[in-house]
């Protein structure tokens, strides 16, 4: 089921008070290891390009709330908002060393020290493709899937490619075996949103996998809704927590 559109605008005190935190100066939030400044949060104005430090502090409210989700598994039944995953986030220095290191030469076996990615629902990876364009990508163990999200429906085999050479090397390095592909599946669907512009791929990204870290299999939001999602991630980086409600 598709899941209820977005408002055009957040409550009107809320909306102060992203006025209020675009005018500030200086670190704005910090959460778990990131922090966003005023330079950052500049990023979400209309018409500018996601950087690292917007998106992996965006990451870090999916993660913490998962996490904060198994401490406290009590959920109203009758809730809207689908309950999240077990997911962990990468950050987009991630993709960067897979890519032009490789997974002995980046010493990816690091990023998991404490983590056992095979236990988990989903990885959600943002993918930086040359400096001049944002994605989406997961590994799906729920649903056995090495997926791509593209809101400018590139083809992202090598993204699909490279994920499911981390996974074999990932648990040939943890499990010493080789990973059982047996039924799965490279997904890139191509009904997702799309942007028709050159600068908003940052905030369709962080919008992906959003959605996927709540298991959602369709997305509620379109190019009219990024300036309101812009308004709505200044909200919940300066309040550092992701709004239950639109």
């Amino acid at each position: 089921m598709r899941p209820p559109p977005l408002p055009s605008h957040l409550p009107p005190q809320d909306e102060d008070q992203v006025t209020a935190l675009m005018s500030r100066r200086g670190i704005i939030s910090k959460y778990a290891r990131e922090q966003v400044t005023d330079q950052d949060i500049m990023r979400l104005r209309p018409n500018k390009w996601l950087n690292d430090e917007v998106i992996n502090f965006y990451g870090a409210l999916i993660l913490g709330r998962s996490d904060a989700c198994k401490e406290n598994p009590a959920t109203n039944g009758k809730s809207k908002v689908k309950k999240p995953l077990d997911v962990h986030f990468f950050s987009t220095f991630f993709w960067t060393k897979l890519e032009k290191e490789g997974y002995e030469k980046g010493r990816l076996a690091k990023w998991t020290k404490k983590i056992d990615i095979f236990s988990k629902d989903v990885i959600l990876i943002p993918v930086n493709h040359g400096n001049i364009h944002w994605t989406g990508a997961a590994i799906n163990f729920r649903q056995k899937r090495i997926e791509s999200y593209d809101s400018m429906h590139d083809d992202r085999a090598r993204v699909i490619k490279l994920l499911r050479q981390y996974v074999d090397l990932e648990h040939r390095n943890k499990k010493k075996a080789p990973f059982d592909f047996t039924g799965w599946e490279d997904y890139a669907p191509a009904d997702i949103p799309q942007q028709d512009n050159g600068f908003d791929c940052g905030v369709f990204t962080c919008q992906f996998l959003e959605s996927l870290s709540r298991g959602q299999e369709s997305f509620n939001f379109c190019q009219k809704d990024i300036l309101y999602l812009r308004r709505r991630m200044i909200w919940e980086i300066g309040n550092a927590t992701l709004r239950t409600e639109p």
